[in-house]
């Protein structure tokens, strides 16, 4: 298949997918519906024509690998046009005891609950809780070797996605983000009418795609 041809069944499955899509679930599908054998050789290829295509400056969006796989995002320049038109989601911070374990299980991570607790001194309980709610967290399995067999807590691909990272070591330098907060979207009834305008906040919503 002509390099073109493919680029565009491509970036349909990127378009058209609700997460992050990795390279080798591209190979499968496009192998039972477009070419069998088709060599991941050129899928790659098919990914990096598509990513410099819309690196150029008319495009507002951009193929972007992502918690684990590809998608389609607004370029920077446009998030806050965006923001707009998802007005009903609009931003809630998390709450201090929230962010210090998500950043605790981050770093420490695989990592149980009594761990977080020692760290921080206090009951983890609700904030490992609203993390496992909003997806930020997962119980990746139970540490054997410990009393009670606890479970054990990582970040999930849906945190990794949010950040723009692929694995937990592209996590920035504890002291390039002791002074930033992250905020979480939520439902309009609870939102918080403004956006933060103060400086160092990351601000953490849901990708665009572009129609």
């Amino acid at each position: 298949m002509e390099l073109e041809s493919l680029m565009l069944h491509v970036e349909a499955l990127v378009f058209a997918g609700d997460r992050p899509i990795t390279q080798m679930e591209m190979v499968e599908i496009l192998a039972q519906s477009v070419e069998p054998g088709i060599a991941p050789d050129d899928v790659a290829a098919s990914i990096t024509a598509i990513s410099q295509k819309y690196d150029a400056p008319h495009f507002p969006f951009q193929l972007v690998e992502t918690g684990g796989g590809f998608r389609f995002l607004t370029k920077k320049a446009y998030h806050g046009t965006v923001l707009h038109l998802v007005g009903d989601r609009h931003i809630k911070k998390l709450s201090a005891a929230a962010m210090e374990t998500l950043a605790i299980i981050a770093y420490k991570q695989p990592v149980t609950k009594s761990e977080v607790e020692y760290i921080r001194g206090v009951s983890a309980d609700y904030s490992i809780q609203k993390l496992l709610e909003k997806e930020l967290i997962v119980i990746s399995g139970r540490k054997e070797d410990a009393v009670g067999k606890p479970l054990i807590y990582s970040t999930s691909k849906h945190f990794m996605d949010y950040l723009g990272i692929n694995s937990k070591e592209q996590l920035p330098q504890l002291r390039d983000i002791t002074d930033r907060e992250i905020v979480m979207p939520t439902d309009g009834a609870e939102a918080v009418p403004e956006l933060p305008k103060h400086a160092g906040t990351i601000v953490i919503q849901p990708p665009f795609k572009p129609e």
